[in-house]
């Protein structure tokens, strides 16, 4: 279906779609309280008569503190208004016919029933990994060998049929349970990304040592890995959220009990230092040790920081970089 415009119909069918499904299908686990939803992995997240949502931990920052179910997906599965709304009708279970008329109608109809939830399934890995190192070394700055760390430790792959880039994030023995997508190829300034459907938010993109008693804390997958390019570490426990939410943190340190010390690493944005500020006040009185260490001043984040290494006569970052190492 390649359009530009819908029709009210259309629109109509996108927004009458349950969104506790929706939030289900993307790897929520939407739990019901009197008369709304709210989410597992974000309880400041309200889902009221299953079409809309409000997240009052937001509730100043316009454009990200609710809406309809487009608003939904445009936030937290990284969606377009045009993706979002060819996503919901297909999610409905309705399908596209054309009519014998000169000029093609769009109309629907019902297909048979799918499963509410669909299984989590990776997408098949490309032959090598050509698109995914021209990518993140040409144009995210991340060293070969960081790369190839990270390919070996079979965290990253390249997908067959699109190229994206696919972030996988593994539980304690290993198994697979939380994966991302990013597109190497931005139409418009805009990024392809998408959590892999039926994953398990409880888990993030993660790199786990045993041995080690800290855990340094990001936003995206990028930032950690701009992160070891630029410390060296290959050996704290790191984690990458995907969000804002800490359900994913939550997880790892149930299930690495060793660990002490907890470094947010959060974006220096507005919505990542409200993040961090809660963070910090949470796990402090949960016990933990813990550290804010910013992007260096002057970025948003790690891998703007990177980049800037990368360029010649930016020795200000680069003694920025150092203070953190």
């Amino acid at each position: 279906m390649e359009q530009n415009h819908f029709t009210e119909e259309e629109l109509a069918i996108a927004k009458s779609v349950d969104l506790v499904s929706v939030a289900q299908s993307l790897g929520y686990t939407p739990k019901r309280i009197g008369k709304y939803y709210t989410l597992k992995e974000m309880d400041s997240i309200r889902i009221y008569d299953r079409t809309h949502w409000f997240r009052w931990s937001r509730q100043f920052d316009k454009g990200e503190n609710g809406g309809s179910q487009l608003d939904f997906l445009r936030v937290f599965a990284g969606m377009d208004v045009k993706t979002a709304v060819f996503w919901l009708l297909e999610f409905s279970g309705y399908q596209q016919i054309l009519t014998a008329k000169s000029e093609p109608v769009l109309k629907y109809q019902v297909k048979e029933k799918e499963p509410e939830r669909k299984n989590f399934q990776l997408p098949a890995a490309s032959f090598d990994n050509s698109y995914l190192y021209s990518y993140l070394g040409q144009e995210r700055g991340i060293s070969k060998e960081v790369i190839d760390y990270f390919i070996s430790q079979k965290l990253i792959y390249e997908s067959r049929h699109y190229h994206n880039i696919v972030f996988l994030g593994n539980d304690k023995d290993g198994n697979t349970r939380f994966a991302s997508m990013r597109g190497v190829f931005d139409k418009e300034g805009k990024p392809f990304k998408c959590d892999v459907v039926g994953n398990d938010k409880r888990f993030g993109f993660n790199l786990s040592h045993e041995n080690s008693e800290k855990i340094v804390v990001f936003e995206a997958a990028i930032d950690l890995m701009s992160y070891v390019d630029i410390t060296k570490d290959f050996e704290s426990n790191m984690i990458a959220l995907g969000m804002l939410a800490d359900a994913p943190l939550a997880t790892f340190l149930e299930e690495h009990p060793q660990i002490t010390t907890i470094r947010f690493c959060l974006d220096s944005d507005e919505p990542g230092k409200k993040a961090t500020e809660e963070l910090l006040k949470k796990y402090y009185e949960l016990g933990f040790e813990v550290e804010n260490v910013p992007p260096p001043v002057g970025f948003k984040d790690f891998n703007e920081c990177l980049i800037a290494t990368r360029l010649p006569n930016l020795g200000v970052a680069t003694k920025s970089i150092a203070k953190i190492k």
